[in-house]
């Protein structure tokens, strides 16, 4: 019995052998990958962490860069870069496993001279090899650089010249860089330095340092707003730093605008200039800052103020010539001639303050200063939708054409509510001390600048109605009434003129009951019973940019002109 039952014990344990060994080789089939996996994550992580150390520490602005974002090759090993970086201040790049040889063997963009042993008044060129930028030409012979696919000639990061490895000589590695075509919007790095030694002897007396430089020498100063509107500002403010100064480049969401211009007070007066990369938004936030300067003595430093549009609206940079948004259009070399180029003109800048109804209201008035418009009714409402949802998801708002999507959905939905009907049933206005009498309205609109809705002249509207053309410095505001959202529609398409109120100097509405809608200058909220008074606050010293005219300010130009060829 014994021996019968030997032999049928085999066929069992062999069939769970059979079972660990498939039970083994699906554990490791499964858990293999997920060890590998997270080994790799675990090493990358570690190189991340390497990496941003060496990035805190380092001299060098370094931002990460791949093959696929720009093919370029490492200024060490002049191997292709896979995974590495590049400094956005002199423009070196560098692949993962170099970044702390090059951290080290490189040096970035000076921005004071060290005084040991070095004559201050003689800058030479700062070369560095390979990458330079296509269609770019050799000082020397005057053929095109950086055409080989490989890592070769050389690019100086101050005056952005090019030249051939072969035609580099010692001469002109030791020749004075004159900052090329931007020599004069740059501030050198020796007058920073001779600025520092005046300090310290507790001299201000910077013009005589500044005549070195020539009468022409106008300084620009960019103040960009990484955060507005598409989010090119981070971009472009590494642009910025490789062509100028990088102490002339400022991210105004980590230097308040204040603190940033009072880089003005070290230059000779009346001759910085900033540029203002943002939305309208960020170019009143700038503007508050210059007439912060006012009140506390500065005012022989205030600069003159240009735009570069990344804003949704954009409308005062329209007015001004400098377009309806950038996306990179143009290339940022021509932005800077266009800011060299410009001309200086004023800006009215006005006082809104609203003082809330009721007998026991203590708080002091509200206070606004408007660039642009005040308004009430469905452009208010629109705004005030939109604003409640991009602070609630602020990545989905990033490209400009959605959000105008966004402004076109609320002005849809506002069509068939008709939420600001009966406007001038809960309000009173008045223009200049006189009340005037409204018809059946749903909005009331007060411009200072010539566009509104994102690249519409409301004043001056459509048709054989000659009205003169609304200006931004003649200390007149224009009152204009809309009948709904549908006929803003109207209006921004050319095909109904708005309800002209008048022109006046000073503008006060009294809201009687309800809540209503409001903005100025884009920025909305809802309003009870209130009393509103606009009045001129001061001027504000902008740039004009002639270069750039779209069909509606041809058009009213050539009316313009009409006009005065009628009255003479």
């Amino acid at each position: 019995m014994e021996g019968e039952g030997q032999p049928g014990s085999g066929p069992p344990a062999e069939g769970l052998l059979a079972d660990g060994h498939l039970i083994l080789w699906t554990l490791c089939s499964v858990l293999l990958p997920v060890f590998i996996t997270f080994w790799c994550s675990l090493q990358r992580s570690r190189r991340q962490l390497h990496r941003r150390d060496i990035f805190r520490k380092s001299k060098h602005g370094w931002r990460d860069t791949d093959l696929f974002s720009q093919p370029t090759y490492c200024c060490v090993c002049a191997q292709h870069i896979l995974q590495g970086a590049f400094c956005d201040c002199c423009g070196l790049r560098v692949d993962e496993g170099c970044l702390k040889k090059a951290d080290k063997r490189f040096q970035c963009k000076e921005i004071m001279l060290k005084s040991e042993g070095r004559a201050l008044d003689v800058m030479p060129h700062h070369w560095i090899r390979g990458n330079v930028p296509l269609c770019s030409y050799c000082v020397v012979c005057k053929q095109q650089c950086g055409s080989q696919p490989k890592l070769c000639d050389y690019r100086c990061i101050w005056c952005q010249k090019t030249v051939h490895d072969e035609c580099m000589k010692n001469s002109l590695k030791n020749e004075k860089c004159d900052f090329g075509e931007f020599r004069n919007i740059i501030i050198p790095p020796s007058y920073l330095t001779y600025i520092n030694q005046m300090r310290k002897d507790k001299k201000t007396d910077y013009e005589v340092l500044a005549s070195k430089f020539g009468k022409q020498w106008t300084p620009v100063i960019i103040l960009a707003n990484s955060r507005s509107g598409t989010n090119m500002g981070e971009g472009l403010l590494g642009e910025f730093r490789i062509l100028l100064n990088p102490v002339q480049v400022f991210d105004v969401t980590k230097t308040p605008p204040f603190k940033a211009l009072q880089l003005c007070t070290l230059l000779p007066y009346y001759s910085a200039r900033v540029l203002v990369c943002g939305g309208d938004g960020t170019v009143g936030w700038v503007l508050d800052a210059v007439d912060e300067m006012k009140i506390k003595g500065q005012e022989k430093y205030i600069p003159q103020v240009a735009v570069l549009p990344l804003g949704t609206g954009n409308d005062l940079s329209n007015t001004l010539g400098w377009g309806t948004g950038y996306a990179g259009e143009i290339p940022v070399t021509q932005v800077l001639r266009n800011v060299m180029e410009a001309d200086g003109i004023k800006l009215d800048r006005w006082k809104v303050q609203i003082t809330n109804k009721g007998y026991y209201n203590l708080r002091k008035p509200k206070e606004f200063t408007m660039n642009n418009y005040f308004s009430i009714g469905p452009d208010a409402l629109m705004a005030l939708n939109f604003h409640a949802h991009r602070e609630k998801a602020p990545s989905l708002f990033s490209s400009r054409i959605l959000n105008k999507a966004v402004y076109l959905f609320y002005g849809t939905k506002d069509c068939l509510v008709q939420e600001c009907k009966d406007l001038n049933k809960k309000i009173e206005l008045e223009l200049d001390g006189e009340q005037v009498q409204l018809p059946n309205l749903e909005g009331i609109i007060v411009l200072n600048i010539g566009y509104w809705g994102g690249g519409c002249r409301l004043w001056e509207g459509m048709g054989d109605e000659t009205y003169p053309l609304a200006r931004h410095d003649d200390g007149l505001l224009e009152v204009v009434g809309v009948y709904g959202s549908f006929h803003c529609a109207q209006i921004q398409v050319k095909l109904a003129n708005p309800f002209r109120i008048g022109q006046a100097h000073t503008v006060r509405l009294i809201l009687k009951c309800s809540m209503m809608p409001m903005q100025v200058d884009g920025e909305p909220w809802a309003q009870g019973p209130c009393t509103v008074t606009i009045t001129h606050k001061t001027h504000a010293s902008m740039l004009y940019f002639s270069g750039e005219q779209t069909d509606d300010d041809i058009s009213s130009t050539s009316e313009q002109e009409d006009i005065k060829e009628t009255e003479t």
